[in-house]
């Protein structure tokens, strides 16, 4: 057995073990931890924010994009947030032990269907090191022990934010064991991680197509995919035309490095000549590249070198992840939705009109994890959906789609009360 092999399954043997202490814990004890846990992030901020500072000079040397480089970094207004991301957590229902629905038998068994933990959980991410500790408290209060798996790109930040959550574990009476993280930046350590049997009872990779794709590839326990984020906004001929522009700048520009940044502009060709003059002016002043279809580069002013280029097919397949948006003038509602069925990703996709009618069939026709009307899609986000943070944005339709908070880190048992019945 390899030492990498050898440690992944002491990291299985002692998150099991943890799991099965919080499955036993109530909710107050959680909740104490969950507090603990934020005061020890901010505690070790100075520790922190030096590791994370060594994280980034690495990116940046190694010419990382910038995108990456900003969802990898942290300071103090940022570190704040993942404290009070964790507190919120603590204030939510707790999600084990809930009744879902209970019946009783005609011969007098009483049925009870109750949500439980998971059991151990294995998180494999990339790039923001604020998800370890919003990945860590919602596994926390779900009950569920999680092995975390963060880039490498992200280690340093990663160890110190483990270090910090482990010691909030530790002070609230909880195993520390319930986080942990694996500190090998070999990419055979993500294989064995998912594939090496009874470590893990779930696996959550959240990150880019080869990393999700190697780790659905391997894996011996179900996978949750976070796929790609191509976000699609659809400015219909009845559209409020000062709110779709506003829209669609906060839509793309607000984080541009994030999967519920919208990655294509479609707009009906009865409103183009109207709206993307202006609409691309102010996409342009804030910085983005406009890749535009023959029919949109007219009434965008013309091509302009570095700023409006002509799109290729491959730009409405594409997540940008970037200051980068195609755009496509379409004829029709039934274009649009086709384009989306095609070419988008199941993520969020957003419809601007005034047209109760157009808005009904977009919202019950896009079949992707989160569909909006006159809203931008960065709301896909748990602690915008009243989650308090999220582990990651499920793509898959299974039972958890969309943000995915406490609920969907849980499952289900059945308890049967009876007085002696046999069948």
């Amino acid at each position: 057995m390899s030492e990498t092999a050898a440690r992944i399954q002491d990291l299985g043997r002692r998150a099991r073990a943890a799991a099965i202490g919080l499955a036993r814990a109530s909710a107050e004890a959680k909740n104490r931890a969950l507090f603990a846990m934020a005061e020890e992030l901010l505690a070790a901020r100075n520790g922190i924010l030096v590791a994370n500072a060594r994280d980034v000079e690495a990116a940046q040397a190694a010419r990382q994009p910038a995108a990456l480089v900003d969802r990898l970094r942290l300071d103090d207004k940022r570190l704040n947030a993942m404290a009070e991301a964790v507190r919120s957590i603590a204030a939510l229902p707790d999600p084990v032990g809930r009744v879902l629905r209970e019946w009783t038998h005609a011969n007098g068994l009483k049925f009870a269907k109750t949500s439980v933990p998971l059991g151990v959980i294995g998180f494999i991410y990339e790039s923001r090191p604020n998800v370890t500790s919003d990945a860590a408290a919602l596994c926390l209060k779900s009950g569920n022990a999680v092995i975390l798996r963060g880039g490498s790109e992200a280690l340093q930040s990663n160890l110190a934010l483990t270090a910090a959550l482990s010691r909030g574990l530790t002070r609230a009476g909880l195993p520390p064991d319930a986080v942990q993280l694996v500190p090998i930046a070999d990419r055979e350590a993500v294989k064995l991680l998912v594939s090496t049997e009874g470590v893990l009872d779930l696996a959550i990779p959240r990150g880019g197509r080869s990393l999700i794709e190697a780790v659905a590839s391997a894996a011996r326990v179900p996978v949750i995919k976070h796929f790609d984020g191509l976000c699609i906004l659809y400015v219909d001929r009845d559209a409020d035309l000062g709110m779709a522009e506003q829209i669609a700048v906060n839509a793309k520009c607000q984080r541009p490095g994030v999967c519920n940044a919208i990655e294509t502009l479609l707009v009906h060709r009865d409103v183009a000549a109207r709206f993307l003059p202006a609409a691309g002016k102010a996409l342009l002043a804030a910085g983005v590249q406009l890749r535009a279809d023959e029919a949109a580069l007219e009434p965008l002013g013309g091509a302009q070198p570095g700023k409006v280029v002509p799109a290729k097919p491959e730009d409405f397949r594409t997540e940008f992840l970037d200051l980068i948006l195609a755009v496509k003038v379409v004829g029709s509602l039934d274009e649009a939705l086709t384009h989306i069925a095609t070419h988008g990703s199941h993520h969020s996709d957003s419809i601007i009109t005034a047209d109760a009618a157009a808005a009904g069939r977009f919202l019950n026709e896009v079949d992707s994890a989160t569909v909006y009307w006159n809203a931008s899609t960065r709301f896909t986000d748990g602690a915008e959906f009243g989650f308090g943070a999220e582990i990651g944005i499920s793509t898959d339709r299974f039972h958890a789609r969309g943000p995915m908070g406490l609920e969907e880190l849980t499952t289900y048992k059945y308890v049967i009360r009876g007085t002696g019945q046999v069948r």
